[in-house]
């Protein structure tokens, strides 16, 4: 429980492993997914690594299962098997090599037939249709004419008729050609033929599937005559050139006739073993379609498992591999026990061996998170990953956040809306997550399906401390504002309230206001008052600053506990506590202000109350001498004098001490190393070969090893940054909490607007036409309300709550300096979500 407000305390360790016991060892710790291993060939070549052909042979795998997937595409339906295969052992990938190329033969040499028989078939259809279509225009066209095209002076064509006795001594040339090219090809041919040509053509009925492409192509079936060699070499040339198709076609009907049938046969015969291939590639896809899920996962599990072992070392001797791992130390037993599993699963008889070494580098920041958690987690690392051991954020943020959004977006009816949507995520999670859907935008709201919950639980409870739903107001439990004693005294007269839509509500008046309280939240009378945003607007002002002065205080607090765990006594000293002085004098004096006057001044005495701005100002001027603004309280000079004073006290015990302090440390420890030093060269020099002459000769060189360069100007530097920052920031974060104020009169604003403009519009509607447009005002309404005040507000509340926890929360405790600890996960890999 302890890691939820700290991150997990890690360990580096060496593990040795038996070369034919690797494999199994690291699957074993993939399927844990609780280690994190270092590459230690770094300075090696991706291409001269000792499993690189293993790699190699696993993307070849893959490379089969991406030409089986996209075979399957929108024909056959993977089957999702119910967990995922255990890790293959390395002898298996010889038979899944079997298994898949076996398969891709086979199918690619069923496409290639079926691809032939299309083709094949294409042709003879085309054939088919073209000899029925040659046949109809001999039949009708008994005393063919030639006809030549010429081109006059304006670009026309006209047609130009020669005898009948010429046409016996003409060739002709019949083909198909794509529908989509037959203008261009007409034109050609009269153009290069010079006119000398005559052209027939007719439109296919039946489209035509492509065999390569598969997509449908609409083709025409012409015939051209012509006279002479000449002629037809050019006809030739300009049907290559177009693509067209030219097919034999004999001359005589009887032969046509004959053709015809013989090509109907083929049809026949080609149907059926188009068919018969088929069903025997139909097969191929079902039998890859119930196992390639399994291959899948098989494959990657190989592939990680190789691109592990290619990060580790291997002995001189080939036998022993070598690993550095980063691993929770909670977690020891089970990566040990994980470790012998997979020496048994591999038939080794040696044991694996782990060895904690000691690193130079900081080691990784692992918190441990769940579906709840995760979310908040990944808020705090978006600022950055904290450092190794540093308190926690994200467990305050799970409060902190939903709360300071819903501060901002109080809306009761916005609130329930935001509620029941995440309740519909978070009761459908199982399902939508088996989903898999690759849209971002879903997947981020998805993601953050709790912290939506939890927004909109918050919003709903501010919206009734507001007492605002959809910009209307509840009265449940009576207002303590009555008329009627003005009524008695005349003041307000029936005349007065119908010439004034608006009254002004004023506590101080006799009888009006009953002293009592509104029991939760804010009374609904002040719906209708001309002055509520007066009122409204000191109440939130006040409130948001009172709340970021207690969050930032909560901060510089929990920066003490960061302190005592990595026993930093200079940091509490010079650093912790001038911070909380200097921010409890200042601006926690100014919420000790706020609250005492709303304890000491009611709405009767109000009117002469102090203001608490004017004396906040003077209290940094010593200006005590206004006549206009009396003390809130007796002796009050004296207290803020010496408020002031501590405050500025704090500020050089913050920016001077601490610097000589830490140069101080550093020559201290430059004495001691160079006195161990001295007293290792005198042992040396006297032959000490002593374990005491040798251990102080090792703490000689750690202390050489250890010495740091300590530059006092760049440390002074330092602390003038953070001391300057922390001062100043405390001025302009609480001015930042005022976003609180102001987003929130923003959204009541909007709301109250919408309702005004819309929804109150559309109710004013009388009879059967206002009935139906109240149905579609209110569409209106309901779209507008979701585009506007729960999108854009909400994500604007949103952004403005992020930067509140970043930089005016996070900055008092945390350095987000770490780096993320990414464990070797079977899991991960297979979801996407592993990091590279």
């Amino acid at each position: 429980m302890a890691s939820v407000f700290r991150s997990e305390e890690m360990c580096l360790s060496q593990v040795f492993l038996q070369v034919e016991a690797a494999y199994c060892c690291v699957a074993e710790l993939g399927e844990l997914g609780l280690v994190q291993f270092k590459d230690l060939n770094v300075n090696v070549n991706s291409f001269q690594r000792k499993f690189v052909n293993e790699v190699r042979r696993c993307e070849s795998l893959e490379r089969i299962l991406r030409f089986l997937e996209d075979e399957m595409q929108n024909e056959i339906t993977v089957q999702l098997p119910e967990k995922y295969p255990e890790t293959p052992l390395p002898r298996e990938m010889i038979t899944l090599e079997t298994i898949l190329e076996k398969l891709e033969g086979e199918l690619q040499e069923a496409n290639q037939n079926q691809q032939a028989l299309k083709k094949s078939f294409l042709e003879l259809t085309e054939l088919k249709y073209l000899l029925k279509k040659t046949q109809d225009f001999f039949e009708t066209e008994t005393n063919l004419a030639e006809d030549f095209f010429i081109e006059d002076t304006s670009g026309l064509l006209e047609l130009r008729t020669v005898p009948a006795f010429v046409a016996g001594k003409l060739g002709f040339t019949a083909g198909v050609i794509n529908r989509e090219r037959m203008a261009s090809f007409e034109r050609l041919l009269w153009r290069i033929c010079r006119g000398n040509i005559y052209l027939k053509f007719s439109e296919m009925d039946t489209p035509l599937e492509d065999p390569v492409t598969k997509e449908e192509i609409k083709k025409n079936i012409f015939i051209i005559f012509y006279q002479g060699e000449q002629l037809r070499q050019k006809v030739k040339k300009i049907c290559d050139g177009f693509r067209a198709t030219i097919y034999p076609c004999p001359e005589h009907a009887a032969e046509r006739r004959e053709m015809l049938d013989g090509i109907n046969v083929q049809l026949e015969d080609l149907i059926t073993v188009i068919t018969q291939t088929e069903s025997h590639r139909q097969r191929l896809l079902q039998e890859a379609a119930a196992n390639w899920h399994s291959w899948v996962t098989k494959v990657q599990k190989m592939k990680a498992v190789y691109h592990i072992l290619n990060m580790c070392n291997i002995d001189v001797t080939q036998q022993c591999v070598i690993a550095e791992i980063w691993f929770p130390v909670a977690d020891a037993g089970r990566i040990k026990k994980a470790l012998e599993q997979g020496m048994e699963l591999s038939g080794s008889s040696m044991v694996p061996i782990m060895t904690e070494v000691q690193s130079k580098t900081a080691p990784p920041t692992f918190n441990r998170t769940n579906k709840f958690t995760a979310g908040f987690q990944n808020i705090v690392d978006a600022y950055g990953v904290g450092s190794y051991r540093e308190i926690n954020p994200a467990p305050y943020t799970i409060i902190t956040f939903p709360f300071l959004f819903a501060v901002m977006f109080g809306d009761c009816g916005h609130g329930i809306v935001m509620l029941l949507a995440a309740l519909w995520m978070v009761l459908n999670e199982q399902r939508l997550l088996s989903q898999k859907s690759s849209n971002e935008i879903w997947n981020t709201f998805f993601n953050g399906r709790y912290l939506i919950l939890l927004m909109g639980i918050f919003s709903i409870y501010t919206g009734l401390i507001y007492n605002d739903c959809f910009s209307k107001s509840f009265n449940i439990f009576g207002s303590s504002w009555s008329v009627q004693p003005m009524f008695r005294n005349g003041t307000w007269n029936t005349q007065v309230m119908k010439g004034n839509e608006y009254l002004q509500l004023d506590p101080a008046t006799p009888g009006v206001y009953s002293g009592n309280p509104y029991p939760f939240g804010i009374d609904p009378i002040w719906n209708l008052a001309s002055n509520k945003l007066t009122f409204l607007n000191s109440y939130k002002m006040k409130m948001s600053v009172i709340l970021g002065i207690v969050q930032m205080v909560f901060g510089v607090i929990l920066s003490l506990f960061n302190h005592i765990y990595f026993k930093n006594t200079v940091n509490i000293i010079l650093q912790f506590i001038p911070e909380l002085i200097f921010i409890l004098c200042l601006f926690g004096y100014l919420l000790f202000m706020i609250i005492f006057k709303w304890c000491q001044y009611d709405a009767h005495v109000s009117q002469h109350a102090p203001s608490i701005l004017i004396h906040f100002i003077n209290m940094f001027l010593f200006d005590y001498d206004d006549p206009s603004n009396a003390p809130l309280y007796s002796h009050q000079r004296e207290v803020q004098t010496f408020l002031v004073i501590m405050a500025l006290i704090s500020v050089p015990w913050m920016l001077l001490i601490k610097p000589f302090i830490l140069r101080a440390n550093h020559r201290r420890a430059q004495l001691q190393s160079l006195m161990i030093q001295e007293n290792a060269t005198e042992d040396i020099e006297g032959g000490n070969s002593s374990p005491a002459g040798q251990k102080t000769s090792a703490g000689a060189q750690e202390a050489q090893d250890d010495k740091e360069e300590f530059n006092f100007g760049d440390i002074f530097v330092h602390q003038a940054i953070h001391t300057i920052e922390y001062c100043l920031g405390c001025i302009s974060n609480t001015a930042s909490y005022l976003r609180l104020w102001a987003l929130s009169l923003a959204h009541a604003q909007l709301s109250e607007v919408l309702w005004t403009m819309v929804m109150k519009t559309g109710l004013h509607q009388e009879g059967w036409g206002g009935l139906i447009g109240a149905f579609i005002i209110f569409a209106v309404f309901a779209v507008l309300t979701v585009a506007i005040l729960l999108i854009m507000e909400g994500l604007s509340a949103f952004l403005h709550a992020l930067r509140l926890h970043w930089v005016e929360f996070q900055n008092k405790f945390y350095v987000g300096a770490g780096y993320k600890f990414s464990p070797f996960s079977f899991k991960h890999i297979l979801d996407g979500t592993a990091e590279e």
